[in-house]
């Protein structure tokens, strides 16, 4: 017969207790929000000192309000096209509880993106990253300054991504990134960071009778934007008139037609008396090439589509019912 002393029962017991299956798991959960949370606590240190809070009066004398994020040292600010429209004085308030009065660089409504410029110092500033590179299911977190005194922040996942949504001026706004970080009015303009701090897009619209969907610009298309107008205050475009969304090659008809894109555009809608309308582009079309060149996402189709491609005959190539087919098309100029 062997006999346990107090001291060793005691010690087995423990030992069970804290070798329990149950137990392991708390402790794997706790070990994992709390990795959540660091890396939540690690993009908000870094992107928040950069987001500002911005206050709007119109021709009309109402006030309005919103949010923006520095892209430079020297003080340009990106925000939503709709949150500076019409405005008359933007008062920029930063984070460090100065304010400032913002001037209006350059607004595209087509895309909701517009830049401001404030004077007097260096500023903390953030950075893009290839909006590429996000992937459906990746932890996201959306920053806003909608009252001023300090950064408001979300997180969640991303949804979706190659969306489109219309702008207030009525033209389709591609490549958006839906989210479920959620998303308060007044932080519109402000950005959407990876788990690094780096900028994926610029937050931009929240649909209201939905239950925490937002959308954010992708950077890819909000940097594009941007450049032009910093250099020359506006955006010139040519224009296909189609709206679309990324799409996958399926893989027989990839092999089949030994083509070497994974991806195209699929045409969703066409405008009457278009571009495309008249080059015989047709609904449930896939735009594999444009010029000569491969077309993988709508990132691409916009960079081919600047100020040069306006009123030149381009090749357009797509697949249709399951084959190649080729054209030539006229980009007018986006108005």
């Amino acid at each position: 017969m062997v006999l346990f002393t107090n001291t060793s029962a005691d010690f087995i017991s423990s030992l069970g207790h804290n070798s329990h299956p149950q137990n392991r798991s708390e402790s794997n959960e706790a070990e994992i929000l709390d990795a959540y949370s660091k890396s939540v606590i690690q993009a908000v240190d870094s992107v928040g000192p950069s987001v500002v809070h911005l206050q709007i009066t119109s021709k009309k004398g109402e006030g309005g309000s919103g949010s923006g994020f520095f892209l430079t040292p020297d003080g340009f600010i990106a925000t939503n096209s709709h949150v500076v429209d019409g405005a008359v004085k933007i008062k920029a308030n930063l984070s460090d509880g100065s304010s400032k009065e913002a001037e209006l660089v350059g607004n595209d409504p087509h895309t909701d993106v517009a830049v401001l410029k404030v004077h007097g110092g260096l500023f903390p500033h953030s950075s893009f990253t290839d909006s590429k590179k996000l992937k459906v299911g990746q932890l996201v977190v959306a920053i806003g300054n909608p009252y001023g005194f300090e950064s408001t922040v979300t997180a969640g996942v991303v949804s979706a991504l190659g969306r489109t949504l219309r702008s207030r001026n009525g033209r389709l706004i591609d490549n958006v990134i839906q989210t479920d970080a959620a998303l308060n009015p007044g932080n519109s303009g402000g950005p959407l960071v990876d788990f690094q701090g780096r900028v994926v897009g610029i937050n931009t619209a929240i649909i209201l009778p939905a239950q925490g969907i937002c959308f954010a610009v992708a950077s890819n298309t909000a940097e594009y934007v941007i450049t032009r107008l910093i250099t020359s205050g506006a955006v010139k475009r040519g224009y296909l008139g189609i709206a679309g969304q990324n799409q996958k090659v399926p893989t027989p008809i990839k092999t089949l037609n030994k083509i070497g894109s994974d991806s195209g555009i699929l045409v969703l809608s066409l405008e009457p008396g278009s571009p495309a309308d008249r080059a015989g582009i047709r609904n449930g079309d896939l735009i594999i090439s444009l010029d000569d060149k491969e077309i993988y996402t709508i990132d691409d189709l916009h960079k081919i589509l600047d100020e040069t491609s306006i009123g030149r005959k381009l090749g357009i190539r797509l697949l249709r019912d399951g084959s190649i087919r080729s054209f030539f098309i006229e980009p007018g100029e986006l108005k």
